[in-house]
């Protein structure tokens, strides 16, 4: 008996060492043109329902929402302890006191017990899709998992999943339906791959206090599939290091992008795991190439440079030029998740910040926070009522327009601006816009330039970029009109600006569209 024991512990070790040592080349990726190359990936062509497209809408939504703490709870809940950088004395982090207070501590009570709480009885994903058509929103991603290891979606190998558990709903299917019943694109996010390090926090103890030294609930063996196991010694950056979890990764995303096939893949990282993440995207291309009888509709964003691979993705940051590859621009109205007492962005701050990016050749991929229970709360109605208002009047200068020679002109140029957290400049500046701050948009065929006033004009308006001595237009203006509105305006070429009477009525103080024909 002993030596039947030994020879099945030894042939599962062998079978251990062959899976580790596994090769790139075993993963299976779907037959097409795309090879696991950045050379391959050059052959990429972005597909035309996204460049018309200028904006997304995102639920960025799952159970972390439920303790209504905002964004990363699931890690927090677990930092008992951090060093105060202004007092240098040591502290606990707001997330971990509320969990003790509201839950339990978390060696007993983590996110595990957290996960039954969503519930998402007011979640209607039908006649929020139908608001966001309303809205303006061309796609619509849904959350895949976040970095809590928890899926949206109906997971043949993974048990922690919204189907097994909390609402009991395939969240990533039923928004899928709800999308393509209303004609909109449909996107998935992941962001597994920062999990494994993310998650560790799980896995330790209080350092001081009463507790101290309790290990918390992610080390308990019977949690590893949702907490994961213990990282290496100093695997701690952003993406792991360890190649088991590199293939993890790839499996789960095979998984996600073969049953729902979306429209966009967003990952919440660069490209991760080197030739790993080559295959999951060559995988990615070819499938969709299967499926739409030869062409690519695919799009995949990542925070990282593009070279025409894919769409790069800024996060709570813009561009700050036109780029010739399309760009896409990653933020929220509010906090990640939803948050009691946020302050949310207006609807004038969300049209201009998107014309500001469409500019510039980039789409707006815009979160609308959802309550735990998975409705909207009124002011975030307003919001969108609002965003709606203005893009129905000027929704000709956004959707499938291009950028200019110029993306625009005003203090907004010269002056500088902060950085985002990305590399991009911040989507909200604190510097507000002038009447002098332009933005720029024009037709496919280039015969017609949108110019975009972010600011009610206090006097004469004037474009000094339609100068005639400035000579960026090929030829002399013809006519002028503001969208959303009937007034005939006065107008004339100088050798210095277009000016423009100022108008007597303003049909949205958000931003002024000037439809200029040449």
């Amino acid at each position: 008996m002993k030596e039947s024991l030994m020879t099945f512990f030894l042939l599962l070790g062998l079978v251990g060492i062959v899976h580790a040592e596994e090769p790139k080349s075993t993963l299976s990726i779907v037959a097409g043109p795309f090879k696991p190359t950045d050379e391959s990936f050059k052959q990429y062509r972005y597909p035309d329902w996204f460049r018309d497209a200028k904006f997304g809408i995102w639920a960025h939504w799952g159970p972390q929402a439920v303790p209504r703490q905002g964004d990363w709870y699931a890690k927090r809940l677990y930092s008992s302890g951090a060093v105060d950088k202004q007092t240098g004395k040591m502290k606990s982090d707001h997330d971990y006191t509320h969990h003790i207070e509201h839950y339990g501590h978390p060696s007993k009570v983590g996110y595990k017990d957290i996960i039954p709480l969503w519930k998402a009885e007011r979640w209607n994903p039908e006649s929020l899709m139908a608001l966001y058509k309303k809205v303006g929103a061309k796609y619509f991603v849904s959350m895949g998992s976040h970095h809590d290891n928890f899926y949206l979606w109906d997971s043949k190998i993974h048990r922690w999943n919204a189907v097994n558990m909390g609402p009991k709903k395939d969240v990533v299917g039923l928004w899928q339906a709800a999308a393509k019943k209303e004609g909109l694109r449909f996107g998935v996010s992941e962001h597994l791959a920062a999990s494994y390090t993310w998650f560790q926090s799980s896995r330790g103890a209080d350092a001081i206090g009463p507790m101290a030294g309790v290990p918390y609930d992610g080390n308990d063996p019977r949690n590893q599939d949702l907490y994961h196991t213990k990282a290496a010694a100093g695997d701690k950056a952003w993406l792991t290091t360890d190649p088991e979890w590199h293939r993890q990764w790839f499996k789960v995303v095979k998984e996600l992008v073969e049953t729902y096939h979306p429209d966009l893949l967003y990952s919440d990282s660069v490209l991760p795991f080197g030739d790993v993440g080559r295959a999951m995207l060559a995988n990615y291309y070819n499938q969709d190439i299967a499926r739409n009888g030869g062409v690519l509709d695919a799009v995949y964003t990542c925070k990282e440079g593009s070279h025409g691979k894919w769409v790069r993705d800024y996060e709570r940051g813009v561009a700050d030029k036109i780029y010739e590859d399309p760009w896409q621009t990653d933020t929220s109205i509010g906090d990640w998740f939803y948050r009691t007492g946020q302050r949310y962005m207006t609807s004038g701050e969300v049209v201009r910040m998107l014309i500001d990016i469409v500019s510039k050749n980039g789409n707006l991929l815009l979160n609308v926070v959802q309550t735990p229970e998975g409705d909207l709360e009124p002011d975030v109605l307003n919001i969108l009522d609002g965003i709606a208002a203005w893009m129905e009047l000027n929704k000709e200068g956004i959707y499938g327009t291009r950028p200019w020679k110029v993306y625009g002109e005003g203090p907004g140029i010269t002056t500088a601006q902060e950085k985002g957290h990305f590399d991009g400049l911040k989507d909200v500046p604190k510097r507000p816009f002038e009447a002098a701050d332009f933005r720029f948009t024009t037709s496919k065929d280039g015969t017609v330039l949108y110019a975009f006033e972010m600011a009610p004009p206090t006097g004469e308006v004037r474009i000094t970029s339609l100068a005639q001595d400035r000579k960026l237009a090929d030829k002399p203006v013809k006519a002028v009109e503001l969208l959303g509105s009937t007034e005939k305006l006065t107008w004339k070429q100088d050798t210095d600006a277009l000016v423009i009477q100022q108008p007597t009525k303003i049909p949205n103080p958000a931003a002024l569209a000037y439809k200029i024909q040449f």
